[in-house]
């Protein structure tokens, strides 16, 4: 699990981050801006990833007037543009890599 994906704060830590109230975190979990990890106890943690995504949800909404519908839409859609932008960057490497394999074979890919 990467770091910033590693769940660190309880929704009381994260809500202060955040600068909202542990109900409104509890809220957005339930109707799917954010999805915090569960411990075996099953009490919520919020990774720093997950805090960012819940800092952009608050600006989006309170500084662009977006509604928590759209805003659970541009969310997906930003998580769906940067899963596409890891796949590229991995499409790129392999291509590098079958490149620098034709030079040394004399290949072209």
């Amino acid at each position: 699990m990467s770091e910033d994906r590693e769940p660190r704060y309880a929704i009381s830590i994260a809500a202060r981050m955040v600068g909202v109230r542990t109900h409104t975190l509890r809220y957005y979990e339930r109707i799917g801006i954010i999805e915090p990890h569960r411990s075996r106890g099953n009490i919520r943690f919020y990774s720093d990833s997950d805090i960012a995504q819940l800092r952009q949800a608050k600006t989006l909404m309170e500084d662009l007037g977006v509604n928590l519908a759209g805003v659970e839409v541009i969310l997906r859609m930003l998580g769906h543009m940067a899963e596409l932008q890891s796949r590229l960057e991995k499409m790129e490497a392999d291509l590098d890599r079958l490149r620098e394999v034709g030079d040394e074979t004399g290949e072209v890919y």
